[in-house]
């Protein structure tokens, strides 16, 4: 299984045939230097190519009228003037000759898409298509789109396929009004989107775009908005709104599959978006949607106007389709205040539909029909010179990501394992090197020798074996890796391993540690290394780097644990090394120890090494071998509400850690 990268030519040959400034900006290039980017990285040969087809008029049909598909076939016959003249009937469209085939050819690649995954001949894909889709609704084209290649692929996987759960990401910078307004009364489709909204003063400037648009009917609490009310917004708030309101939704929901409205506008650069999210953020994001649905993510393109921002965000999320760990976020990761607030409203709006939110505290619950207040006022757009800075910006951070990609290109070995012995159990995925390397034994012995339990020749042997595969990791060779050590020598294992890496090349590394381990006595609170307990006895927090927080004993607890909390840390301390040790008696699922190997991936740009006793079952070295080679973390099973001591826990450390770690805030504190 691998990922589809589906294309065809001819959707490069609609472009305006008129004067007209605001819809100029919709271009052939936008497809064409993506696919010249996505080759120049090596990424295009990587996939499974798929020529798209065109759809059928009865595919159409799904979400839009036989009057209005009959009207959009009969431009194919019309000259410039009548097609000027009918574009003029829609708000921010331009038609061409071809828009009809190019536009078929455009929903035609999302249901090939979603045919391929959904059959599992690919894991994931993207669709690279023109004209977008998310604005267009039942019977008229809107912002260029002209017919809704989202919304008819959740149709057709629905009718097709037989789905009952489809969550649609829509991460474009405008509202895809048309993707709501076709689910805004299904409970079988969770729809999310973020978008620059600035209290309604920003296109398409509706109300019900607002964070109290919640759907409607059967359909209250699966429309989710998430407005932006200025400018600017970045790598973390991005990344906060993910983990505070959409995967704890998400997991709720528990989709089957994914489709991302991929639109691109949202990059820094872009002119209509004026946003400050840099390309390998679409990286983390995408990761972070790995998880679910058994990683069957389908991305179909939308917006984005920055022709070079466009192509590399594209790359990087090919990058992250195909496994590749995320190259780390640039910048301070602290949300801004005006995204808080925004992430207040719309908790509050959703708090009374989902269960998730309700035991995490969410905010005030809104009434019905009350809209967010507006806070602090909206910006106006942009002016000249302050969008020159922006780009400015844009080529700054485009010229860092190149300089990452180069000097942190992919390791050769994505992921290897260390084992005691050979064990026939192991079910490796192909690619995964079984490492037989050791550091040579008297540098072993001078690491072990202030722990008695690592005088055993078992435990020498099985430290030696950490400690090199350790090194392969920090030298670049190795991206993540898993080794066993004996049961006795855990802790001691752990404590060489930390000391080890902070010794050699680690600038700021993060241990959770699960079960049975407590922190070392020597570490410092430097600020290198930030050590999170799960499975403390109680809720503590003796330091900013110290952090300990009991075991929860449902999947609600959990997820709110690792959304909550240990991502929020992750991203906030930026690790460049992360080590995850599961302790004797760690008391994890398979399943739990997976998902948080997977999200653990991206704060650290991928460097994870798992620590697992030897006693742990052939299952569960696997299953972390399989999610740390990109694969999908298995279902933890039915949604189950978190024990109040869970919640009340998890509220008390928050409350003393947000001062520091500032993306552990989900609403405005100074509000």
């Amino acid at each position: 299984m691998g990922t589809a990268l589906v294309y065809h030519e001819d959707m490069t040959a609609t472009r305006l045939l008129w004067d007209d400034p605001e819809c100029e900006i919709e271009c052939p290039e936008r497809l064409t230097t993506a696919l010249e980017r996505l080759q120049q990285h090596g990424l295009k040969q990587r996939c499974l190519q798929l020529v798209a087809r065109e759809a059928s008029e009865a595919e159409l049909g799904l979400v839009h009228s036989p009057e209005y598909v009959a009207l959009l076939q009969g431009t194919q016959a019309l000259g410039t003037r009548e097609l000027q003249a009918l574009s003029k009937e829609y708000d921010a469209v331009y038609l061409h000759p071809s828009t009809f085939h190019c536009a078929r050819l455009a929903v035609g690649a999302a249901l090939q898409l979603v045919d391929a995954v959904l059959t599992g001949a690919v894991r994931n894909g993207l669709a690279l298509v023109r004209p977008p889709g998310h604005h267009s609704q039942r019977a008229t084209a809107n912002g260029f789109c002209v017919f809704n290649n989202v919304a008819i692929a959740a149709k057709h996987a629905q009718q097709k396929h037989g789905l009952r759960r489809i969550l649609i990401v829509d991460w474009d910078v405008h509202h895809g009004q048309g993707i709501q307004y076709i689910f805004e009364d299904d409970p079988s489709v969770l729809y999310f989107s973020w978008h620059r909204y600035e209290h309604g003063h920003f296109w398409p400037c509706l109300r019900e775009s607002d964070a109290d648009a919640v759907g409607r009917g059967r359909g209250l609490g699966f429309t989710v908005n998430l407005p932006w009310n200025q400018v600017g917004m970045g790598n973390a708030d991005y990344v906060a709104a993910f983990l505070h309101v959409l995967l704890p939704l998400a997991f709720e929901f528990d989709p089957e599959l994914v489709l991302v409205s991929a639109g691109f506008d949202s990059a820094i650069g872009d002119p209509e978006g004026q946003m400050l999210a840099t390309p390998e953020c679409f990286a983390h994001l995408t990761h972070l949607l790995q998880v679910l649905a058994g990683g069957r993510v389908c991305a179909v393109l939308e917006g984005g106007y920055h022709l070079e921002s466009l192509s590399q965000s594209v790359c990087m999320m090919v990058r992250a389709l195909l496994g590749d760990p995320a190259l780390p976020l640039s910048g301070p990761m602290e949300p801004h205040g005006s995204a808080l607030e925004s992430l207040q409203c719309v908790r509050a709006a959703q708090a009374p539909h989902w269960v998730s939110l309700q035991q995490q505290g969410a905010a005030p619950v809104l009434s019905p029909g009350t809209p967010c207040p507006e806070g602090r006022p909206s910006p106006l757009p942009l002016g000249e010179p302050q969008f020159k800075a922006v780009v400015t910006q844009a080529a700054a951070a485009l010229s860092s990501l190149l300089d990452q990609l180069r000097l942190h290109p992919t390791p050769p070995v994505r992921v290897a394992v260390a084992l005691i012995a050979p064990d026939t159990g192991l079910a490796l995925p192909p690619g995964v090197l079984c490492e037989e390397g050791s550091l040579p034994q008297e540098e072993t012995q001078a690491w072990a020798r202030p722990h008695e339990a690592l005088a055993q020749d078992g435990a020498l042997t099985a430290l030696g074996k950490v400690l090199y595969l350790l090194d392969r990791i920090l030298d670049g060779q190795v991206s993540s890796g898993m080794a066993a050590t004996p049961v006795p020598a855990a802790a001691a294992t752990l404590d060489v391993a930390v000391r080890y890496g902070l010794s050699h090349g680690a600038q700021r590394l993060l241990c959770v540690a699960v079960g049975q381990l407590d922190r070392p006595p020597g570490l410092t609170d430097d600020g290198r290394n930030l050590w999170l307990n799960i499975g403390g006895e109680e809720a503590a927090a003796p330091s900013m780097f110290h952090v300990s927080v009991p075991l929860p004993v449902t999947t609600g607890g959990f997820l709110s644990c690792a959304l909550a909390l240990v991502l929020p840390l992750a991203y906030s301390f930026q690790p460049d090394l992360v080590l995850v040790a599961l302790g004797p008696a760690h008391g994890l699922r398979d399943p739990q120890a997976a998902l948080l190997a997977a999200l653990l991936r991206g704060p650290a740009g991928g460097r994870v090494f798992a620590l697992v006793d030897e006693e742990s079952t052939p299952q569960l070295a696997t299953v972390l071998a399989r999610v740390l080679n990109g694969e999908a973390p298995p279902s933890l099973g039915p949604f189950s509400m978190a024990a109040p001591e869970d919640t009340q826990a998890l509220m008390y450390l928050r409350g003393r850690l947000e001062p520091r770690w500032k993306m552990l805030q989900c609403c405005d504190l100074a509000a």
